[in-house]
């Protein structure tokens, strides 16, 4: 089998490097990944710019790219340049992303968005993220990504990509794992003034500690490794019956 690692992170993020190890015990494993940090780039490519791409080596991967781009360029970039050096991809993994990508907040999610193209490209596709910008604790993390391959390869449609969040804490104080559904925002964010005219967005993750653990947010809080799998229709067919009893005309 043959993955593509990719990231938002960059290239020398700590999250990538323990996945590849990982995943090199099981799979032949190719990097594709940013020259340096490239979060919240949600699903955007670059257009109407040149993109560089270098061959570099990684530690565990047969091969491994860096790139200028986005983190969805480097999962178009991966499945491209491997693919023309005769390796066929057969699953994309996405992390560990330093910080969850829980909730809403998927949506600006670079880790996310580069999982998501591996599944428009029909490849199946894994996001793995750790509950810490500064994380250390990776074990629990890793197993996860790794007993996965037996259930979703060939098994999960291609469009569905499994989002992996795990709290950045030892493995034997995870309480075990949980399925649950997008919450709500998981940072309280504003826009702040830094001098001037200039202003940065920063913000805090919200509490969610009352809420119901069937949603990924509380769950993690919690203290559990939680699994949603994520699908990128977002067409409202409930919404359909309603917008066609507008009876517009031109």
């Amino acid at each position: 089998m043959n993955i593509l690692v990719v990231n938002d992170d960059g290239i020398q993020a700590k999250g990538i490097w323990h996945l590849v190890q990982a995943l090199s015990k099981v799979a032949d494993v190719y990097v594709c990944a940013p020259d340096g940090q490239r979060s919240a780039k949600s699903h955007s490519v670059t257009l109407g710019q040149e993109v560089i791409i270098q061959h570099v080596s990684f530690p565990g991967a047969k091969g491994a790219l860096q790139t200028s781009g986005s983190p969805a360029d480097c999962t178009k970039i991966g499945l491209q340049f491997f693919a023309e050096e005769g390796v066929k991809i057969d699953m994309v993994y996405a992390g560990i992303n330093m910080g969850s990508n829980l909730g809403q907040d998927t949506l600006y999610s670079g880790t996310i968005g580069a999982a998501a193209e591996a599944a428009i490209s029909g490849v199946q596709a894994v996001a793995v993220s750790a509950d810490d910008h500064e994380a250390t604790h990776f074990d629990t993390a890793c197993k996860l990504a790794v007993d996965v391959i037996g259930h979703v390869y060939g098994k999960m449609d291609p469009s569905v990509v499994v989002s992996i969040n795990v709290p950045d804490l030892p493995a034997d104080q995870i309480k075990g794992v949980k399925t649950a559904l997008l919450g709500g925002h998981y940072y309280d964010s504003r826009f702040h003034c830094v001098e001037g005219e200039r202003y940065a967005l920063s913000g805090q993750p919200a509490d969610y500690s009352g809420s119901s653990q069937e949603y990924d947010l509380a769950a993690v809080y919690a203290g559990y490794a939680v699994i949603t799998p994520l699908r990128f229709d977002f067409t409202d067919r409930g919404s359909f019956e309603t917008v066609e009893k507008w009876g517009l005309t031109v």
